[in-house]
C-alpha cells in the first residue's frame, strides 16, 4: 500500500521520526538531526529532504511557539527585533552557503562544541531566574545571536535551536523558560526564510510535509509541556544529548560515512 507514492511503511517511518525529533527539539533545540536523516533514509533526493523537513519542522514550531507564548514566556522587546534579524541571518547565510565550502564551518564548529559541552558541565543547572545584566548588553547579545545563528541555520543548521538557548541563558543571562520561548520565535523565523526558498524552487513534498507536520506539533506541543513544567531539570540534559550527537553527526561527514 502507496501514501502519496511511498510505501506506507516509509511514511511511518518518516512521521515517528519527526515526532521524537519535535519532541526533543522543544526541549533543547537539535530536531533536525534526527528529522533530516529520517527524510534521507526515506530515500528522498537531498534537496526534497531539506525542503520537506522545513516544512513539518516549520508547522510543528508553531505549537511550541504558541504554548511558550500563552504561558507568558516569552520577552517581547527582545524578540521582535531577533524575529528580523533571524530572516536576515537566514537570508545571508543560504547565500553563503552557494559559494562557501561547508566542511571549514563543520571544522570551526568541532573545535567549539567540546567547549560548549565543558561550559555546560561545570553548570549545575541552566537559570531558572532572570539574572542582573545591563538590559542594552542583554539586548546587543540577543540581537547579535540572532543574526550569527541565523546566519548559520541558513548555511548549515543543525543544532540552531540549541545554541540560541545556551546563549540567552548563559550570557543575555535569560531565564531557561523565557529563554526557550524567544528561542522558537527567532528558530520559526529562519525555518520560514528556509522555507520559503525551497517551495519558491519546488523541493517540497507537500503531502508528506503536512502530514509529518501532525506529528511535528504532537512532539512540539509534548515536549514544550515538559520543558515548562521541569525547566532546567530536563532541558540540561537533552542540550547534552543534542551535542554529542551533533559532534558525531559532523565527524561521520568530515569522513565521508554519512
Amino acid at each position: 500500500m502507496d501514501i502519496f507514492g511511498y510505501p506506507i511503511w516509509i511514511v511511518i517511518f518518516i512521521c515517528l521520526g519527526v515526532f521524537c525529533a519535535s519532541f526533543m527539539d522543544a526541549i533543547g533545540g537539535g530536531g533536525g538531526i534526527i528529522s533530516l536523516p529520517c527524510y534521507l533514509l526515506a530515500g528522498l533526493p537531498v534537496h526534497f529532504a531539506l525542503g520537506t523537513n522545513k516544512l513539518s519542522a516549520c508547522i510543528g514550531t508553531v505549537a511550541s511557539t504558541i504554548r511558550y507564548v500563552k504561558n507568558g514566556c516569552v520577552d517581547w522587546l527582545l524578540a521582535i527585533p531577533s524575529i528580523g534579524l533571524a530572516l536576515l541571518g537566514a537570508h545571508i547565510g543560504t547565500r553563503l552557503q552557494l559559494t562557501v565550502d561547508e566542511r571549514y564551518l563543520k571544522f570551526l564548529l568541532l573545535l567549539v562544541l567540546p567547549v560548549i559541552a565543558v561550559i555546560l558541565l561545570k553548570k549545575k543547572d541552566l537559570p531558572e531566574t532572570r539574572e542582573p545584566i545591563n538590559e542594552w548588553r542583554r539586548r546587543a547579545i540577543v540581537w547579535g545571536t540572532s543574526i550569527l545563528v541565523g546566519t548559520y541555520d541558513g548555511f548549515y543548521g543543525p543544532g540552531t535551536g540549541t545554541f540560541l538557548l545556551l546563549s540567552f541563558c548563559y550570557l543575555a543571562k535569560i531565564d531557561v523558560r523565557t529563554a526557550s520561548g524567544n528561542v522558537k520565535l527567532v528558530n520559526l523565523s529562519s525555518n520560514i526564510g528556509g522555507l520559503a526558498t525551497s517551495l519558491a524552487a519546488g523541493k517540497v513534498l507537500v503531502p508528506i510535509g503536512l502530514l509529518a507536520a501532525v506529528f511535528a506539533i504532537a512532539g512540539q506541543y509534548i515536549g514544550a509541556g515538559l520543558a515548562l513544567k521541569n525547566g532546567s531539570k530536563i532541558v540540561r540534559p537533552v542540550i547534552l544529548f543534542v551535542l554529542v550527537i551533533l559532534t558525531a553527526k559532523m565527524l561521520l561527514e568530515l569522513f565521508g560515512v554519512a
